[in-house]
């Protein structure tokens, strides 16, 4: 007997909008359609299992085929199968009814709506209409004496049901999906397209998946599976296949909560270059061994963005938009857990081997410090095991540094002052200075470094951190004692005059200072506060930042009036002077590293001819 019938909504042709709106990508109509294949398998296993079904399993793999010629697409399980009865309420009654809701929610919304979560509505199935200009269903209950189902739909509001029987009756228990492929999707007959999607989607499906005779996934993927279970070797193989080319991890994280939500799935730490490349396609999201998507900002902390690996948790819903992962409470829950296991991970590689650890600090020094800067929670965490590194190569956590340093280190003020240097060959001659004072000097060169010194400056007590070269070493770290200049005021402000004339730069701002005399005669230094901001909006400070990258640069020469030269200045001629002073200076420049091209020249030519005077 067949039976035809309708739908009473409001919309005359529902489909049109549902494939307006559905998705925002047509192909993963396949993604819905083996998925729900699967499930009917899965709860064909679980009711043998409880004993509901007793009859022979067979083999159980959803098949997909393509026929180019017939433009068709199936896909065949052997799972529960429905019966008419079923078919209309779970085909008809619900995804109409639910198609109706969908639509009065999202007529009046922008393109940003049609990833909504289609799943609350039960339009999975209605994904096929994407492609297809008809529909049909082939199935058979797993039910005793039950008929085969058939319903044909073309997409519109109308539909056909019947049983069939004897020869066009369906043989075997389970469904057959079957799309009659519309004309202008076209690229869904082509097998390479068709293996494409399902090698993205459903590679790790937990039912075998047949495509064209050929089982294109893994059914127990590792993190399914207890650590207990795994090797070294186990991890590193699975790393590889999903990232291929890729050198080895440092290390990995195997993720398994079920409470208060389900969560599973493995994090591995690359080697990745001192830099913030953030690759956000890295980190795969599953929900129940489906792939959703490479997008996983919002369920991942920022600052692990440059982690590898899946996170697979069925309380994510298949299809979601970006507002829902952000307004989700799982989604939230599962970022602050992600965060904690990272940083519990951290700790036990630091408390159990920290020369280990330290090996790997420059690898991992970039997460680390991103995850203190950006999560409250990771730096509290963090700060007993994060590493600094001074210029003799040695580690140090933060509480070490500060009782190593913090005796030799205090200025007249009680406060500890860090010395550090972004660049220890380039800023050699003040690291040595600051070396020369019993002074240590911290390497701070990575990226994000000036963001950490200002985030540092704000958590440790009675704490200042100073580049080497942002002034002389005896301003650097102030102390009660001064060194007493040997020229008088007239001196200092003829000495003053003499190397502004010689200089003639607004952007050089001369001072005399009563320095040791084996301190370089003269010292260009940047002011902290000004190199630090143009540091931090070079590296993406943002907001107000972004006026310290439009300021003149604006440089500090300190003359040291204890030298030997500023003696030789002032006894000198008026002219004599200015060049002995202009040699001085440029002298400073070259140890800078800026003195370049014709001033360079200039440079040397008189340096030769001061020495044929000599």
């Amino acid at each position: 007997m067949q039976e035809k019938g309708s739908i009473s909504i409001h919309t005359e042709n529902i489909f049109p909008i549902i494939k307006k709106f559905l998705y925002s990508d047509h192909e993963i109509f396949l993604r819905e359609l083996v998925s729900n294949a699967v499930d009917a398998t899965q709860k064909l296993k679980s009711l043998a299992q409880l004993g509901e079904y007793k009859g022979d399993l067979g083999e159980l793999k959803v098949r997909v085929t393509v026929d180019k010629e017939a433009r068709k697409i199936t896909i065949s399980d052997r799972g529960l199968g429905m019966t008419a009865e079923e078919i209309k309420k779970y085909i008809n009654q619900i995804a109409f009814s639910g198609a109706t809701e969908f639509v009065e929610k999202y007529k009046d919304k922008d393109a940003a709506a049609k990833d909504q979560i289609i799943g609350q509505f039960g339009l999975g199935f209605y994904s096929a209409f994407m492609v297809a200009k008809e529909v049909e269903i082939w199935s058979k209950s797993y039910k005793d004496d039950t008929l085969t189902a058939h319903w044909i739909c073309d997409g519109s509001t109308e539909f056909t049901l019947d049983e069939p029987t004897g020869e066009h009756a369906k043989a075997e228990r389970g469904t057959d999906v079957v799309l009659h492929v519309a004309e202008d999707s076209d690229e869904f007959l082509e097998e390479a397209r068709l293996k494409g999607i399902l090698t993205k989607y459903c590679k790790f499906l937990p039912v075998e998946i047949e495509f064209e005779g050929e089982v294109i996934n893994q059914t127990a993927p590792i993190w399914t599976k207890q650590p207990a279970e795994l090797t070294d070797e186990d991890y590193t193989k699975f790393y590889q296949e999903l990232y291929p080319f890729s050198e080895a991890p440092l290390f990995w994280i195997h993720l398994n909560v079920d409470y208060p939500f389900n969560l599973t799935g493995i994090l591995y730490f690359p080697k990745v270059k001192d830099e913030l490349q953030f690759q956000r396609n890295k980190i795969q999201l599953y929900s129940r061994q489906v792939f959703i998507t490479d997008e996983v900002k919002d369920v991942v902390p920022e600052f692990l963005m440059l982690l590898h690996g899946v996170i697979d948790s069925p309380d994510i819903p298949l299809n979601v938009s970006r507002s829902f992962l952000q307004a989700d409470s799982n989604v939230r829950k599962i970022n602050s857990y992600i965060t904690k296991k990272v940083a519990d991970k951290l700790a036990e590689l630091y408390r159990k081997d920290r020369t280990g650890f330290e090996e790997k600090w420059s690898d991992i020094g970039l997460f680390v410090k991103y995850g203190m800067l950006s999560d409250e929670k990771f730096y509290e965490k963090a700060k007993d095991f994060a590493l600094v590194q001074n210029v003799a190569g040695k580690y140090f956590t933060l509480p070490e540094y500060q009782e190593f340093v913090q005796a030799n280190q205090k200025d007249k003020n009680d406060q500890t002052v860090v010395l550090y240097t972004t660049d220890a060959e380039a800023q050699h001659g003040f690291v040595q200075a600051a070396q020369d004072r019993g002074y240590d000097v911290l390497k701070l060169d990575a990226v994000l470094d000036p963001h950490f010194i200002g985030q540092l400056e704000q958590k440790l007590e009675k704490t200042s951190f100073k580049r080497v070269d942002a002034d002389t070493v005896g301003k650097l770290i102030e102390k009660d004692e001064q060194t007493e200049s040997v020229l008088s005021d007239d001196d200092k402000t003829k000495l003053q005059g003499l190397f502004k004339s010689a200089i003639s730069n607004e952007q050089m701002h001369v001072q005399i200072e009563a320095l040791s005399p084996q301190d370089a005669p003269v010292i260009i230094t940047v002011p902290e506060f000004m190199r630090r901001m143009k540091d931090m909006q070079r590296t993406g400070g943002g907001g107000g930042m972004q006026m310290f990258g439009s300021l003149p640069d604006s440089y500090t020469v300190s003359v040291n009036a204890n030298h030997p030269i500023a003696q030789r200045v002032l006894r000198a001629e008026d002219e004599a002077g200015q060049k002995l002073a202009r040699q001085a200076f440029d002298l400073a420049l070259l140890a800078q590293n800026m003195l370049k091209g014709e001033a360079l020249t200039a440079f040397v030519k008189r340096s030769a001819d001061l020495l044929a005077a000599e």
